[in-house]
């Protein structure tokens, strides 16, 4: 079974936000050796450009050097419409890009789904087949009405569709809310960064049955293992073989999809490309 990663930063320059490793870079090479270390076989890369606005480049460079390591989630400027549409037509001819990621947790960002400034947006990606990733929890209402009106495009709320900054119960107080855009086929989660949630260490006994519940409602093909490695409060590994070995519901097949397959198939990675058994 190979292991993907759904989420992972590099950098070289700027401070990092929130609880990510307060390291002035975190290279390509450097990833490497941890996720060789971990048993990772390969990883999405998310360029950080809120901090480092040449990591879309880095990002780039790494899918050159090592293409059956690394592939992306990059994007494009939001306030130039006609320019970055242009960008998009050929994204994917891009090295590794195959899709696009907006956090939307800034400041300066919180308000675009709902301003008018992403319409443009939506319609394009949609009509070139890149799916977008977003930390949806803020806005679900809005994300439904984006999900419905371009039922062609591939949407994939972050981290687990949780509150950012919460942990235990607080973290999963939207569940139902959560749940309820699973009945949308186009909607998809990437299940990263889960222990970051829980008010326990290994193995988060307080986040499994919530997790079960997510799980039921997206299933294994809309459900994505990965890590946000750097502001993870426990080792990649545990990171690992807390889905692997610590969730009786996921086994055999689904285990498989869930811990790499699944989102290969969903943004469009070549999952047989991918380094691994």
């Amino acid at each position: 079974m190979k292991i993907i990663d759904a989420q992972v930063h590099i950098w070289t320059s700027g401070t990092t936000s929130g609880e990510h490793r307060k390291v002035s870079a975190f290279t390509a090479e450097e990833i490497l050796r941890e996720m060789d270390e971990a048993g990772v076989d390969a990883a999405l890369i998310h360029p950080p450009i809120s901090w480092d606005p040449a990591s879309q480049d880095q990002a780039e460079q790494a899918v050159r050097d090592h293409p059956d390591r690394f592939a992306i989630l990059g994007q494009v400027p939001l306030d130039t419409p006609a320019s970055s549409a242009r960008l998009l037509a050929t994204w994917k001819q891009r090295p590794g890009q195959l899709g696009l990621r907006y956090a939307l947790i800034g400041a300066a960002d919180q308000a675009r789904p709902m301003d008018g400034s992403m319409d443009w947006l939506w319609p394009v990606a949609e009509r070139h087949g890149l799916p977008i990733a977003s930390m949806a929890y803020r806005f679900f209402p809005k994300f439904r009405e984006i999900a419905e009106r371009h039922p062609n495009l591939r949407l994939i709320i972050d981290h687990c569709g949780l509150k950012r900054a919460a942990k235990g119960p607080e973290a999963f107080a939207d569940i139902d809310g959560l749940i309820a855009m699973a009945r949308l086929p186009n909607v998809a989660l990437k299940a990263t960064g889960a222990p970051h949630y829980s008010l326990e260490t290994y193995p988060f006994n307080d986040i499994k049955d919530g997790l079960h519940r997510i799980y039921d409602a997206f299933g294994p093909d809309r459900f994505f293992w990965g890590t946000d490695i750097t502001r993870m409060p426990c080792s990649w590994r545990q990171c690992i073989t807390f889905f692997t070995e610590e969730l009786p519901w996921l086994t055999g097949p689904d285990l498989e999809r869930v811990m790499g397959r699944g989102l290969c198939d969903w943004i469009g990675w070549d999952y047989a490309g991918v380094r691994g058994q």
